[in-house]
């Protein structure tokens, strides 16, 4: 799914205090992507001549009608907008997606029951809760630094839809928060999403885009869109099974394990390399682990891990 911040004419303002509305290319960056930072968003995408989609609709709009503003509902007809359809990869119509934290969480296809539209509409008020605690109301209260280690624990122990809340409240409280940004690039990253994290990157406020965090993610995203995929693993790991001193065959399935989000295991490959052959390529493995570990920050579990493995390998 690619995001589109960035594109179209940027109008603000257009459908603001409304629970319910329609949108279109040009209004869909502030109406949707930047109102989700503050409150969940269903978006319908939806056609005029779509049986399903008129009946799935006035269901949609009794539900989140019930939660008195908790959530709100973003209309697209994909006629009139067919490249916000295009952007968001839609089959079929109607398709429901949810937005949180400016990017989107999770969605469905074709009609679904109102009980599963409440569940759905319950699990996204449930991670704004968690990213917008009631005693954060007035703007000094607000504590940034909590909210950091709060948001890097949840990602480094995989809870990604927590750690997404939490860095978009940051960046709701400052949206030049160079390390908010990075850990919400991470986030899309460690979900093995590079095509969202590099949407994202783009929209980076310059101002940031010089620090150190931000400058190591755009490494760490060419280094993912270079990488070979996860479908091309199985391949990687029968080739080093049957060829075991094949050393580029074990740096690409690194990589590839690095770039889908497998980080612990990605680090162990490429250790077992650099500790197989420490000169291979002028210690190409070794110079690959410390651009590992910048990536993943130092209270990473797999950077404590592999920089103790690492330091084993080179005083042994």
């Amino acid at each position: 799914m690619t995001m589109i911040l960035g594109k179209g004419k940027k109008q603000s303002g257009t459908n603001e205090g409304k629970t319910i509305f329609d949108v279109t290319i040009d209004t869909f960056e502030n109406d949707v992507l930047k109102a989700s930072l503050n409150t969940p968003i269903l978006i319908d995408f939806w056609a005029p001549w779509c049986g399903p989609c008129k009946q799935l609709m006035p269901v949609l709009e009794k539900v989140v009608s019930s939660y008195g503003g908790k959530i709100k509902l973003a209309k697209v007809d994909i006629d009139s907008n067919p490249e916000l359809a295009q952007a968001f990869q839609v089959q079929s119509v109607p398709t429901v997606i949810a937005v949180a934290g400016g990017q989107p969480v999770t969605g469905f296809q074709g009609a679904q029951p109102e009980s599963q539209i409440k569940s759905i509409c319950d699990q996204l008020i449930q991670m704004g809760r968690g990213a917008n605690p009631e005693n954060t109301q007035a703007p000094q209260e607000f504590d940034a630094e909590a909210y950091h280690e709060k948001a890097e624990s949840a990602l480094n122990e995989g809870d990604l839809p927590t750690a997404q809340a939490l860095y978009a409240a940051l960046l709701q409280n400052d949206d030049k928060d160079a390390k908010a940004f990075a850990g919400l690039l991470k986030v899309f990253m460690k979900a093995g999403q590079a095509d969202q994290a590099r949407s994202l990157y783009e929209t980076a406020p310059p101002e940031i885009k010089g620090d150190k965090a931000l400058k190591s993610i755009k490494d760490t995203l060419e280094m993912m869109e270079n990488a070979p995929s996860k479908d091309e693993q199985d391949a990687l790991r029968k080739k080093v099974e049957k060829q075991p001193d094949n050393h580029q065959a074990h740096y690409d399935l690194s990589m590839s394990l690095f770039a889908n989000g497998q980080e612990d295991e990605a680090v162990e490959e490429m250790l077992s390399l650099f500790a197989k052959k420490r000169d291979w390529e002028d210690e190409k493995a070794k110079k690959q682990l410390l651009k590992f570990f910048e990536s993943l920050g130092d209270t990473h579990s797999a950077t404590i891990k592999g920089r103790k493995k690492l330091s084993s390998i080179l005083f042994s």
